[in-house]
């Protein structure tokens, strides 16, 4: 049996994590992405401190492309106002979709959007994780 976010208790890891109750509560209150898989898209390491989201959104514009970053989702999604002006163009076939789509990613919060670019029908949005000065590795003195 495959172990998913949905038949893990995650009172199992609680007793060895301490600040971490809003990590668990972000993981375990994700949604399900139950969409059809439109558009594609790639996430890509580029190194230690460096992401790169690419959406296939051939068919749109940046103007019909909206970017928001809430509470550590990043949001991509599509503002099509109305099917029906393309209805004047007397199209024989449309093989491209140019559908309502919202996409959404959990970023870590130590994860930052650098930029979103939309060039040749992909939108590239760079992410970058920076690490406080808190959180990186120091020595302690012993006294």
């Amino acid at each position: 049996m495959q172990n998913t976010i949905t038949n893990i208790d995650k009172q199992r890891f609680t007793p060895f994590t301490v600040g971490f109750d809003d990590l668990f509560d972000r993981l375990f209150d994700m949604e399900v992405n139950t969409s059809s898989g439109y558009p594609p898209y790639n996430i890509i390491k580029s190194d230690d401190y460096n992401y790169h989201i690419e959406i296939a959104v051939a068919g749109f514009n940046k103007d019909q492309i909206e970017v928001e970053l809430s509470d550590g989702v990043l949001t991509v999604r599509s503002k099509i106002k109305d099917h029906k002006a393309n209805e004047t163009q007397n199209i024989i076939h449309q093989g491209i979709s140019q559908r309502n789509f919202v996409r959404k990613f959990t970023l870590s919060d130590e994860i930052r959007v650098k930029s979103a670019d939309l060039n040749d029908g992909m939108l590239k949005i760079k992410l970058e994780k920076v690490i406080p000065e808190h959180k990186k590795p120091k020595l302690i003195t012993i006294k």
